[in-house]
């Protein structure tokens, strides 16, 4: 994934030995990679999206539940979240097949998101099908997938209690040694400190952060991010500067993170009250951050802050 991974354990009579463990998470990672991957040619996704329209392939489990989740977020969305907007990552200059960061002319950015778009996709049976030449990119969900893969092949190790991280997004299950959580530290800015952070004690939940400033450009002053709303073809253009998502599966936190950052701090704040969704929303107003979490973040970080 052109990431890097951490896995942290406690390990048990019953366990197998790091190595062992390590080949094990690897394994998944190589796997995913070979079906996910935008950066290989001979992956499943590549191969896909150099179908033409009207073509379908059988494609992986892992594909086809990435796509279907993808889907139902874009329903939700309304269209702002899409796992078609390949052409246009690579247009803005944040995809794989980019030639350099630009603001695109608008007559070029109407003709390519003709080529976006998630109703042109559906699944039948084990096949995924496209009815315009559009190309899917899972990387919005890829890693939360692969921490949720992880977690599961860990369990059925005898695994008990982990911290698995794959390219910043994490799940943690279980107690220390010492009994205590496995803590992990949100950004949490005030205006009296711009560099506040909450720590919390995590048991069972994944936690997936999105940011606007990961990767971006900016052209005559301004800047412009890699997080694009499929509605309009171009990066957001709000003041969230980060969302944070904490929910049971990895996978979901992931998702959610990303489609609340393109919804802005307005529309992804009533869908996150909406759909109690656990949530830390980060605001810029020019060099001034403040954050502000959902009642269901407050619930779960009152309720789980180390040492109570």
């Amino acid at each position: 994934m052109g990431s890097r991974y951490s896995v942290q354990y406690v390990p048990s009579a019953q366990t197998p030995q790091p190595r062992q463990v390590q080949a094990e998470v690897e394994n998944i990672l190589g796997e995913l990679d070979q079906q996910l991957s935008l950066y290989r040619g001979d992956s499943e996704v590549r191969r896909f999206n150099e179908l033409p329209a009207d073509s379908c392939r059988v494609m992986p489990p892992a594909v086809l539940a990435l796509v279907q989740y993808g889907q139902s977020l874009s329903s939700a969305s309304e269209g702002a979240y899409d796992q078609t907007v390949g052409p246009l990552m690579d247009l803005w200059g944040f995809g794989p097949g980019s030639r350099q960061q630009q603001v695109p002319r608008p007559a070029v950015l109407a003709l390519t998101r003709q080529r976006v778009g998630y109703r042109h996709l559906r699944i039948d049976g084990d096949q995924l099908c496209k009815d315009a030449a559009v190309a899917v990119d899972l990387n919005s969900v890829a890693a939360g997938y692969a921490v949720e893969r992880i977690g599961a092949r860990l369990q059925a190790m005898g695994v008990g209690s982990y911290l698995a991280e794959a390219t910043g997004e994490l799940k943690a299950v279980g107690r220390k040694p010492d009994g205590s959580a496995w803590q992990v530290s949100v950004q949490a800015p005030r205006a009296d400190d711009p560099h506040a952070s909450r720590v919390l004690g995590i048991d069972g939940y994944g936690v997936s952060t999105s940011a606007e400033h990961t990767h971006y450009f900016v052209h005559e002053g301004r800047h412009y991010s890699h997080l694009l709303d499929a509605r309009t073809g171009a990066p957001i253009s709000h003041d969230l500067a980060s969302v944070t998502v904490i929910h049971p599966s990895a996978l979901s936190a992931d998702g959610l993170s990303t489609l609340l950052m393109i919804l802005g701090p307005e529309q992804g704040w009533e869908y996150a009250q909406g759909h109690d969704i656990a949530a830390l929303f980060v605001r810029r107003d020019g060099e001034v951050l403040s954050s502000r979490g959902t009642p269901a973040f407050e619930r779960m970080a009152g309720a789980n802050v180390p040492g109570k």
